[in-house]
């Protein structure tokens, strides 16, 4: 009868151990939206006679390559981004939590199987015979042998939502990956950007310096000659000095954008990468591809990795109830043991176990345990919303960004003509005697201004159109090369 009633309760447990407290995950649905912007996009961006400056057109529902940084068409810059991913130490880090993350999944999974362990034992004694009277005395041996198997019953699913936990995060370890892959091509692609800016914008300077120089040097000969003032002569030599004055920031940015691109790409500052990129090395991507705001949950990494700590969250609300609830575990050893001399044949010995264990009372522990594990759902919750309103947010802005760049680089490159023209006016009327001195050093800081604002309008269309590529998650899914640990 009793190993009847043990069979039963088996039977029962098993039949138990097929449901889950806690509550199911469900994707949170994808926001019900057509449009990033409230105003439709155009079919395609301003256009500006000078590089950088050709019509982008925005395609709506094609996919994003998964290099996209191939759009700009620089074997250079390709090489550098391939020379990051094999290098850079915070992909490394990455690929190493994502491992981790497995091999704890992997753990947990073991606890939804049983315990073996083996023991054994041995001890030889000298028994005297004297405490009882006796003057002889014995050695005698005892040896032992065992096998022991444990197995705890997830009657209520309480192992089964650990595992279903850890699997979440090893997902969320997965999109972190995918998030550092992302930002690293997207920074080695801007900061490759903005070195060309930099250049670009020292270029400029030194061509202004020289027209500054030259003016100086005429304006000595002309006092030579007594045909102008010596005021003037001073006022163009303080212009001279304030535009040499704005060289040394510019080399100073440019040499902090190379440090970073080495550090990028894996190596110390005194070992930067001999490239050096220049905007007339780069080609401006003319088609950009704006996937469908309802699949970008799918594509944005971070919020996948935000719906993974969503998944993980909810799992240990099931986790921590399965707690509260009866624990079923079942023991059993198989054994051997003698006694007497060495080697002595033993007798065979074993135990079957069985044992229900309900929690009664801990102070409310186990309650406060569980609601908060439903609080850290809610948490996570908010910011998974809060992360899918900052990435429809970064769409958005960039698009926007693009539109206005195309504008800005247009109207930059008319007001740089306009200033050039104006300049050779000034200097040739000022020559003849028909405008003042201040007239003309009026025209040359506005021409200067005019030609640096041009080259930085360039340099933000190349940036802002990496800024949509990584808005729109980097196309990780379309790569060969998508980290898996199975």
């Amino acid at each position: 009868m009793r190993w009847r009633a043990f069979a039963l309760a088996f039977t029962a447990a098993l039949t138990l151990s097929g449901c889950e407290v806690g509550p199911d995950f469900h994707r949170p649905d994808a926001p019900k939206t057509s449009a990033y912007t409230p105003e439709s996009l155009p079919a395609a961006t301003a256009s500006a006679d000078v590089h950088g400056g050709e019509a982008q057109q925005f395609v709506t529902a094609r996919d994003v390559p998964g290099e996209w940084w191939s759009f700009y068409r620089s074997p250079a810059l390709d090489g550098l981004i391939d020379e990051a991913i094999k290098a850079n130490p915070n992909l490394d880090a990455a690929r190493s939590a994502l491992t981790e993350a497995h091999e704890l999944q992997l753990a947990g999974e073991g606890q939804l199987y049983p315990t073996v362990t083996g023991s054994a034992g041995a001890t030889r004694e000298k028994f005297s015979g004297a405490s009882f009277g006796t003057g002889t005395s014995s050695i005698f041996s005892v040896n032992s042998a065992s096998l022991n198997v444990s197995y705890v019953f997830d009657v209520f699913g309480g192992t089964r939502r650990n595992v279903e936990s850890l699997e979440a995060q090893t997902e969320f370890e997965r999109f972190q990956l995918e998030a550092a892959y992302l930002s690293l091509t997207a920074n080695v692609v801007t900061t490759a950007v903005q070195e060309a800016s930099l250049r670009g914008q020292i270029a400029a300077t030194q061509q202004i310096i020289d027209i500054e120089s030259q003016e100086l040097q005429r304006l000595q000969r002309d006092f030579a000659a007594g045909a102008t003032a010596n005021t003037a002569v001073l006022q163009q030599a303080a212009a001279l000095a304030q535009t040499r004055a704005t060289l040394p920031p510019l080399e100073k940015s440019l040499a902090q954008a190379r440090h970073l691109l080495a550090a990028l790409v894996g190596h110390l500052p005194s070992d930067a990468p001999t490239t050096e990129f220049d905007v007339s090395d780069l080609h401006l991507p003319q088609e950009l591809p704006v996937t469908l705001p309802s699949q970008l949950v799918e594509q944005r990494p971070d919020i996948r990795a935000a719906e993974a700590q969503l998944h993980s969250a909810s799992a240990q609300i099931g986790v921590a109830t399965a707690n509260m609830l009866p624990q079923l575990s079942l023991s059993a050893s198989l054994g051997t043991i003698s006694s007497g001399a060495l080697f002595q044949p033993g007798g065979g010995v074993w135990s079957l176990g069985g044992s229900l264990v309900q929690p009664l009372f801990e102070g409310g522990t186990l309650l406060h345990k569980k609601r908060a594990t439903e609080a850290a759902f809610g948490e996570a919750a908010a910011q998974y919303r809060n992360t899918v309103l900052t990435a429809f947010q970064n769409v958005a802005d960039v698009l926007r960004a693009l539109q206005s760049d195309a504008d800005a680089l247009n109207a930059q490159l008319a007001a740089e003509r306009a200033a050039e023209d104006s300049l050779t006016v000034a200097r040739r009327q000022f020559q003849l005697g028909a405008i003042t001195y201040l007239t003309l050093l009026n025209a040359e800081q506005t021409y200067q201004q005019a030609h640096i604002a041009l080259v930085q309008a360039q340099a933000a269309r190349f940036s802002d159109t990496a800024a949509l590529f990584q808005a729109l998650g980097g196309g990780w899914w379309n790569r060969a090369d998508v980290a898996s640990v199975d």
